[in-house]
């Protein structure tokens, strides 16, 4: 095998991160990582799965009788990392290292202690795909080949970080369930119990979008922004309440695009690629025929 003398691409390499991190006011001094790793937090979200779901989800070589002991070796060790990543997170804006691990414990251990809950929630979410697919053969089959039962484990895990104030834990993890299913989920957005997201390549849901209870979501769904708002400055304003809120059983089928603050309200059905930017009214079907309509006519209901 060739080798070739790489010393000059070493150093160019080196010059163009002292570059980066002086454009960005980052020379600080520092002996670890400066931010989180996607390595080990990937590693984290299949012990957590594994923990959530033992029989399932977790070693192939595991029998009930051993299930207690399996869950909770692997949870101490997802737990633990945590620990060491929550600390890189908060270290970037903190100095005092034994302040810095306090505050990660804290967070670890309140996250920790919702487990239980969201085990539950997660089993809603997996009976709602099963009700509501009739290709599924089994609850057993959308926890172990749905795509959009991984984005809601993910994002449900991830929520409760971004809530604990770790937001880029939780920005990472979302980003590996976008990178394995095509849902792109930001964890700010809070999300009610049973949601389906049926198929999900290319749903996309905001940071400040709200689910209801029971909501079906097809694929290629975007509950976005309609603007972006900016100071005097011209800079975005950050934190606004800018997405959709959907109310309980709503259905949004393939392609729909709802923009802005608006509200979806409680059982109405949007049809398949209609563009909605206003309100819609409890009950209402929205269809792209609907939408051609003399605006005086009503609007048509389920039946």
């Amino acid at each position: 095998m060739n080798h070739f003398d790489i010393s000059d691409i070493v150093n160019g390499l080196r010059l163009a991160r002292d570059d980066w991190r002086q454009s960005q006011d980052r020379l600080r001094d520092t002996e670890g990582r400066e931010f989180p790793s996607r390595i080990a937090l990937n590693t984290t979200m299949e012990q957590l799965k594994g923990a959530l779901f033992p029989m399932r989800l977790g070693s192939p070589e595991l029998r009930r009788e051993n299930e207690d002991y399996y869950v909770g070796y692997t949870l101490s060790k997802a737990l633990s990392t945590l620990v060491d990543q929550a600390c890189i997170e908060l270290g970037r804006h903190h100095t005092v290292a034994e302040q810095v691990r306090e505050q990660a414990c804290i967070a670890i251990r309140s996250f920790s202690e919702t487990l239980p809950e969201l085990r539950r929630i997660l089993d809603m979410d997996v009976q709602a795909a099963y009700q509501g697919d009739p290709a599924a053969r089994s609850v057993d089959e959308v926890l172990l080949c749905y795509p959009g039962i991984v984005a809601m484990i993910h994002h449900r895990i991830a929520h409760r970080l971004y809530t604990l104030e770790l937001p880029l834990l939780a920005r990472i993890i979302a980003e590996l369930a976008h990178s394995q299913t095509g849902i792109d989920i930001h964890p700010g957005a809070q999300i009610s119990e049973a949601c389906f997201i049926d198929h999900g390549t290319g749903v996309v849901i905001g940071e400040t979008a709200i689910i209801g209870q029971r909501v079906r979501i097809y694929q290629a769904v975007t509950l976005g922004a309609k603007r972006f708002l900016k100071d005097e400055h011209g800079h975005l304003q950050k934190g606004q309440a800018r997405h959709p809120i959907v109310e309980d059983d709503v259905v949004i089928y393939a392609g729909a695009t709802i923009l802005g603050r608006v509200t979806l309200g409680q059982g109405c059905i949007i049809g398949g690629n209609v563009w909605i930017t206003d309100d819609v009214r409890p009950g209402q079907v929205v269809t792209q025929a609907s939408l051609l309509q003399d605006p005086s006519k009503p609007p048509s209901y389920p039946n």
